[in-house]
């Protein structure tokens, strides 16, 4: 009984060494904050200047707060992830209409052996072709976009400064530039001894 007591005990130690760990202390956290705006400057002194003066200091300040709390990197890579599978089947649809397109020019050339006949209604395919090619554009463009609002609906949601639902492409590019950050520091691993 004194050994499962004792392994017990020893458990409820481990325990709480685990938790413990779990809970950095804030002067960890804040040489973690002063790393993560260090390499956030570095980042955003790559970027053309004129987009260096769309992102403040203070955007970067709060982008390294909200990325202590490691979940906003989880959320970003299964957005992107969700994007990428978003976008293959995209590229599949559009594929699917130029296949069809194909397969239907091979059949009428099969079936139509009047040369002015056949340059005629491959004309006419072309431009229907063309038509239902401008459609499926369309739509992959509309798809894309509610993509991006959904994004960025997602991560405004989950605090993530920089990101609110906005249609303006100088605001989507920002967006894009803070998104490659967060990337980046991702992939970052923060040794506090250096």
């Amino acid at each position: 009984m004194a050994d499962i007591a004792a392994t017990s005990e020893g458990s409820s130690n481990s325990s709480k060494a685990v938790v413990e760990h779990q809970q950095p202390t804030p002067e960890f956290l804040q040489r973690k904050i002063y790393f993560l705006v260090d390499q956030l400057r570095t980042y955003h002194s790559e970027l053309p200047e004129n987009l260096q003066t769309r992102i403040s200091y203070d955007l970067l300040t709060e982008l390294a707060n909200c990325v202590l709390n490691e979940g906003i990197f989880v959320i970003v890579k299964a957005l992107m992830e969700l994007q990428h599978e978003t976008e293959r089947h995209l590229i599949k649809m559009r594929m699917q209409v130029e296949n069809e397109y194909e397969i239907e020019v091979a059949e009428w050339r099969s079936k139509i052996k009047d040369p002015e006949e056949l340059h005629h209604i491959l004309g006419l395919m072309k431009i229907k072709h063309t038509k239902k090619l401008l459609e499926s554009d369309k739509k992959i463009i509309e798809i894309l976009d509610q993509k991006v609002n959904d994004q960025q609906s997602t991560l405004q949601k989950a605090g993530v400064p920089g990101f609110y639902v906005t249609e303006n492409p100088k605001e989507i590019k920002i967006q894009m530039f803070l998104l490659d950050f967060i990337l980046r520091l991702s992939r970052l691993k923060y040794e506090p001894s250096k």
